[in-house]
């Protein structure tokens, strides 16, 4: 009876033995002929149909190549993309004891925009206070950059008239410094993530004048510049001019060590002309009327994927504008309009 009872303890663990190794070896089998198809609504909502079947997968996780990621169990999912572009779309599939498989597929995407904010500068007078604030003074060490200038909310520096908003940019010693003019920005009434932002604007002329249409992060406030980011859809200096700059600055990359490029166009003082960025979690790219010049590749460690609000300037010399040609009187940047899409 004795030799019997431990024979049958010997069969009952050899047996729990090999069952266990075989779903060892089931479990640790990972996931096998993954395949992933993605359809593209035709209707350019932004919608894609992505389907991930895998042998021996138990769920599926989804980086859809703007930063954003989705866990799903079945492999199916209808995913809405906010902004055109073309995402590199990476698909993982798990078992159950968490290997893995993995492949990339791309996908282009065409999205319809929306306008959801904009000024037409149809309303003559002060600029808009519900859109628009005014920065004062002459900030830190020239607004840091060593400018000249004395930003004013008066109407010599800042006024809409004839459907155009206008910023000058005078020499007249007022506050202690040698020049005024204005700097309007959004911020507390309007900000955006993502999205298409253009302003259609003539330039000023004269050496020295440094005009800027560009964001900042809405944390500016607490992380302070550059961790905030800045993204500058338009730059230009009257000492070098119809050179546009379109800069990015961020953590490493700032000042004169900041991210960008440079499109030289004809009559930028004479003419108005269309800056542009195309703002995604992978991409913020520059363009000219249409015509795009530098690219700047977005991800998820950068600041670039908050609210920023914008900023609409003309200052006078430091770092960027350079010396103050001494005929200097006068001159200022008019913009017709400024529009956000997404």
């Amino acid at each position: 009876m004795k030799l019997g009872f431990v024979f049958m303890l010997v069969m009952v663990a050899l047996t729990f033995s090999y069952c266990s190794k075989g779903n060892t070896a089931k479990n640790n089998t990972p996931p096998e002929n993954l395949v992933v198809n993605a359809i593209v609504s035709t209707d350019n909502s932004g919608n894609v149909a992505f389907t991930a079947s895998a042998t021996n997968a138990t769920n599926y996780e989804f980086d859809f190549g703007n930063g954003e990621f989705k866990l799903v169990a079945s492999g199916n999912i209808v995913y809405k993309y906010a902004a055109s572009g073309v995402y590199t779309v990476n698909i993982i599939a798990k078992s159950a004891s968490g290997l893995t498989t993995s492949k990339s597929i791309q996908v282009t995407v065409l999205v319809n925009l929306s306008l959801i904010w904009s000024d037409e500068f149809e309303t003559s007078g002060a600029p808009d206070a519900a859109k628009w604030g005014y920065d004062i003074g002459t900030g830190s060490g020239g607004w840091g950059n060593n400018e000249l200038q004395y930003y004013t909310n008066r109407s010599t520096n800042a006024i809409v008239s004839n459907g155009t908003l206008k910023i000058i940019a005078q020499k007249e010693n007022f506050g202690g410094s040698s020049y005024t003019s204005a700097r309007l920005l959004s911020k507390g009434k309007f900000s955006t993530k993502y999205g298409k932002i253009e302003a259609r604007a003539k330039l000023p002329a004269g050496g020295g004048t440094w005009p800027a249409i560009w964001m900042l992060g809405d944390n500016i406030g607490t992380v302070g510049w550059p961790a905030c980011g800045e993204i500058d859809i338009m730059e230009h200096k009257g000492n070098d001019p119809n050179k546009i700059y379109g800069t990015v600055h961020h953590p490493g990359h700032s000042g004169g060590n900041a991210d960008g490029g440079t499109k030289v166009i004809s009559n930028a003082t004479s003419e108005f002309h269309i800056y542009t960025v195309e703002w995604s979690a992978s991409s913020i790219k520059f363009l000219v009327d249409g015509s795009a010049y530098y690219t700047f590749a977005n991800n998820s460690s950068l600041p670039f994927n908050q609210n920023f609000f914008l900023l609409l300037n003309v200052a006078m010399g430091g770092t960027f504008g350079g010396s103050v040609n001494p005929t200097f009187s006068s001159a200022a940047m008019e913009i017709d309009y400024v529009r956000v899409y997404q």
